[in-house]
């Protein structure tokens, strides 16, 4: 294992004023999606889709590395090109998904485990070949009555290291990602409550399994309510949280963070991660690694056509440029209508 070559790509990931594009989303997701703009999901529509995003000019400036699904670390850019070398050829890192999504964890009700372990070292050494220096990996902790349990938390935990150890492995920056959801009512206090447990087992783990700290990045939820809670904390407040639960956790020898949206609306993730940079005095970069939170506008605008496809790409550009001064604190939300 190179550790320097670990951290050189964690260190690439979370650069100044860039941030992750994470277009991982699976068949069954980006069905969703294209179902929104009443779009067939072909494997020839999902190319194009990721063209129009991986080809925009220019992204480069904000987006340090995208997050791509199997299917897609195999296709081409319509020049021909495939997608992993396109992306090396602007100085974009690719990266994988790797999970093979939550599934029920057997005996408790309403708690996941994700799949994917068997078979992985096998798969990232083809990955590595196909181009892919950084990998993800979602564990799920949802938030209800009596859920979270602590056995849920550690599952979970122990395998995004095992995950994790053979990401290294094989020269792939692991990002960790531990999603507590927002979906529900609960309040910010019971979000940060779980956050800081499970974000604990997960630090432990990963010291039992010799992560190397320096070579990884970690994904977590912001520290915010609940999507049904009858009264949301306001913005500061979930900066102020998110930091507080941050710094108590994760060790100063990890290189960033880079938060995934979760269902967040996209001008509110920007907001969120600007407010936290001006908090300052961190001891690890803060970025995005958003989905849906970059891309909403910019499929909207594409909507599935020849004539949209300019203009889905001024709509991503527009938001990975937010999104990158949200990264280094220089969003403001009176941006939104200039960058239109």
């Amino acid at each position: 294992m190179n550790l320097s070559d670990l951290e050189k790509v964690a260190h690439g990931i979370v650069a100044k004023g860039k941030g992750l594009l994470a277009a991982d989303e699976s068949s069954s997701t980006i069905k969703k999606r294209f179902d929104g703009i009443n779009l067939t999901s072909t494997e020839e529509h999902r190319r194009t889709y990721r063209d129009m995003l991986l080809t925009a000019p220019g992204a480069q400036q904000w987006v340090s590395g995208v997050i791509l699904y199997d299917e897609t670390i195999r296709q081409k850019t319509a020049k021909g090109v495939n997608f992993a070398d396109h992306l090396n050829s602007i100085g974009v890192i690719p990266g994988i998904k790797v999970d093979l999504g939550a599934k029920p964890l057997a005996g408790f009700p309403g708690e996941t485990i994700t799949e994917g372990l068997d078979g992985l070292r096998e798969r990232l050494q083809e990955y590595y070949k196909l181009g892919a220096r950084f990998a993800k990996w979602r564990a799920v902790i949802d938030i209800a009555k009596d859920i979270p349990t602590a056995y849920a938390i550690e599952a979970n935990a122990q395998a995004l290291a095992r995950y994790a150890a053979l990401c290294q492995e094989q020269q792939i920056v692991p990002i960790v990602e531990p999603e507590v959801l927002m979906d529900g009512d609960h309040s910010i206090e019971r979000c940060e409550a779980v956050t800081n447990e499970t974000l604990e087992v997960v630090f432990d783990q990963l010291y039992k399994q010799r992560i190397y700290l320096e070579g990884m990045i970690l994904k977590p939820n912001m520290v915010i309510s609940g999507k049904k809670a009858a009264n949301r904390a306001g913005p500061e407040q979930v900066a102020q949280a998110t930091i507080r639960c941050l710094k108590r956790h994760v060790p100063s020898a990890v290189p960033g963070i880079a938060f995934l949206s979760g269902g967040q609306a996209s001008q509110e993730a920007t907001l969120h991660l600007s407010l936290m940079n001006r908090i300052g005095g961190l001891p690890w970069a803060l970025t995005f690694s958003y989905g849906r939170a970059l891309q909403d506008g910019a499929l909207k605008s594409w909507g599935g056509t020849a004539a949209g496809f300019e203009l889905g790409q001024q709509e991503f550009l527009k938001r990975a440029r937010l999104n990158g001064l949200a990264s280094t604190g220089g969003y403001t939300a009176d941006l939104e209508n200039k960058a239109a």
